[in-house]
Formats: structure tokens, C-alpha cells, sequence
């Protein structure tokens, strides 16, 4: 109660902004991923491929999520509203 309650009042700014830089720069973001998830893939001759590939997906997928989350003001549901 005490302390994680402390932690996340910390931590909530600090997630706006994320979620404010992933919604600005989300394409660049991807771009980056993927740059270094082809860098990887390279070093190590494709033996890792799968792994980069799903590795890679769920880090957009995280970043959607903080771009979504932000752009909605944090509520669920469509974008449609």
C-alpha cells in the first residue's frame, strides 16, 4: 500500500510522457525496430529469426498500446466514440 502506492504516483507522469513521445513518434520508433531488428537478425545469420520477429511485434504492439492509451485518455473500449 505504502510503498507501491508511492511507486505509481511516481511512475504516472513519467507514463503520460511516454505515451505523449510514442503517439508524436511512434512511426520513427517502428522504424527503429525494425532497423535493429534486422541488424540482429544479421549478426546472428537468421538463427534468432522467430524470436526478433516476435520480440519486435510485441514491442509494437507495446507501443501502440502507450499511443492508444494516451490518445484516449486512458479509457478502454474503440477509438470510435
Amino acid at each position: 500500500m505504502g510503498l507501491l502506492d508511492n511507486l505509481k504516483a511516481k511512475l504516472g507522469p513519467v507514463k503520460d510522457k511516454v505515451g505523449d513521445l510514442a503517439q508524436q513518434h511512434g512511426d520513427k520508433i517502428e522504424q527503429g525496430l525494425e532497423k535493429a531488428a534486422k541488424v540482429v537478425d544479421e549478426k546472428t545469420k537468421g538463427k534468432y529469426s522467430s524470436q526478433i520477429q516476435t520480440g519486435t511485434g510485441k514491442a509494437k504492439d507495446a507501443l501502440d498500446r502507450l499511443a492508444e492509451k494516451d490518445g484516449k485518455d486512458g479509457g478502454p473500449g474503440s477509438t470510435a466514440h
